[in-house]
C-alpha cells in the first residue's frame, strides 16, 4: 500500500513538472508542506520537532 502511494506521488510530480512552468512546480512542492506545518498547533509542532530530532541524532 505504501509503495503505491509513493509511486503515485512521484508520477503526479513528474506530470506536474511536465505541464507546469518550473517556478509554479517549485512553489507547489515547497508551499504545500510549509502550509501544512504552519497549520499545526504549537504542541503538534513541538512533537514533530522532537520526533525529527529523535530520528536524526543518537
Amino acid at each position: 500500500m505504501n509503495n503505491k502511494v509513493i509511486i503515485g506521488g512521484a508520477a503526479a510530480a513528474l506530470i506536474a513538472l511536465w505541464l507546469l512552468p518550473f517556478w509554479v512546480f517549485v512553489l507547489i512542492v515547497v508551499g504545500i508542506p510549509v502550509a501544512g506545518y504552519l497549520m499545526l498547533d504549537p504542541s503538534q509542532r513541538r512533537r514533530l520537532r522532537a520526533r525529527g530530532r529523535k530520528q536524526l541524532g543518537p
